[in-house]
């Protein structure tokens, strides 16, 4: 795979003409963009594959929903659905996606919706009897039909986005000068330990504008492992053999916890949004006690009914300086 992405750089400065003709484009206003009167904060990123949208999310729902009515607005990749979507009982990762679908089961005092048209999406919010005070774009950063009030950009720290190239031999969407766009830069997956100094050799690198903050965010593992409907400690794993089973865009994290704790395991490792066939399932049912990632799990779970051998491995977003963040953010919603 990377050979013929190797094979394909030719086809990377066509790739940028094109991404950087569609952004000046929206930049003169010869395309048009959707501002608003309320608070839109658009999460996202420069380059495909996981940077920690979903954790940002999550930990933006947790910071606003007890004084704000929050809804969050998805495109959700790979359902089996269009159009606007509110999901209520009878969603389904199939119907609204993965993520939204996580959004839902997790948080029950919020509007979880998709479009794959924001603008048509936030129209549709804005119109319910009980429309939303506050919407987050979930992955939206290069939606530009929609002009958030607040930008969070997210770099994964061990793929910073100042040492990529553009698809199709790199990871980025669109040139790297996007990050202009962003009213906050957040690298996210930074190890517990990062030094000061090395957090500076990293803003360097970014050069972030005047007006732009940037923080550092870690993964913070839960010490449980939770069923549907029980949980346990994650250090009863020690002394037994399980399977790992990620269908996730970058599960090294999340291996090296692991490792860190001295665990022993088998690792399955899919593609992202991997969409488990019956054969895979029928092969994971031999492997007895299997541990999965909660995005996995939304997935995995009606396929494991009767089974109380699946656990997921919660996770939350932990920030550096987290009292200026949540300070940003509650500012730009006053």
């Amino acid at each position: 795979m990377k050979l013929v992405r190797y094979l394909l750089f030719p086809v990377v400065p066509i790739y940028y003409m094109v991404t950087w003709l569609r952004n000046k484009l929206y930049d003169l206003g010869i395309k048009k963009s959707t501002a608003y009167n309320f608070p839109v904060i658009c999460v996202g990123n420069l380059s495909v594959g996981g940077t920690g949208k979903t954790p940002m999310i999550e930990y933006l729902i947790r910071l606003l929903k007890a004084e704000h009515h929050v809804a969050t607005l998805s495109r959700g990749y790979k359902r089996q659905t269009k159009g606007f979507i509110i999901a209520d009982q009878t969603a389904t990762p199939m119907s609204i996606g993965d993520e939204p679908f996580q959004f839902y089961q997790k948080f029950d005092d919020i509007i979880v919706s998709v479009d794959a048209d924001r603008v048509h999406g936030i129209s549709q919010l804005t119109a319910l009897q009980n429309a939303p005070e506050i919407i987050l774009l979930d992955d939206a950063f290069q939606h530009r039909r929609v002009s958030a009030g607040l930008n969070i950009m997210l770099t994964a720290f061990d793929d910073l986005y100042t040492e990529d190239i553009l698809l199709p031999t790199g990871n980025l969407r669109e040139p790297r000068q996007g990050a202009k766009r962003a009213d906050i830069i957040v690298v996210t997956k930074c190890p517990e330990n990062l030094s000061d100094q090395k957090k500076k050799d990293l803003v360097n690198k970014m050069k972030p504008l005047a007006h732009q903050e940037v923080f550092f965010g870690s993964i913070s593992y839960s010490n449980d492992i939770r069923t549907s409907k029980d949980s346990v400690a994650l250090s009863t794993l020690k002394s037994k053999a399980f399977t790992l089973v990620t269908g996730i865009a970058n599960p090294k994290p999340l291996v090296a916890h692991l490792e860190t704790l001295g665990l022993q395991f088998e690792h399955l490792q899919f593609k992202d949004h991997h969409d488990f066939s019956d054969r895979d399932i029928d092969h994971l049912k031999t492997k007895g006690i299997i541990l999965t990632t909660e995005k996995d799990m939304v997935r995995l779970q009606s396929r494991f009914a009767e089974s109380k051998s699946l656990y997921y491995l919660p996770i939350e977003m932990k920030i550096d300086r987290a009292q200026h963040f949540d300070q940003l953010i509650r500012e730009f919603v006053k």
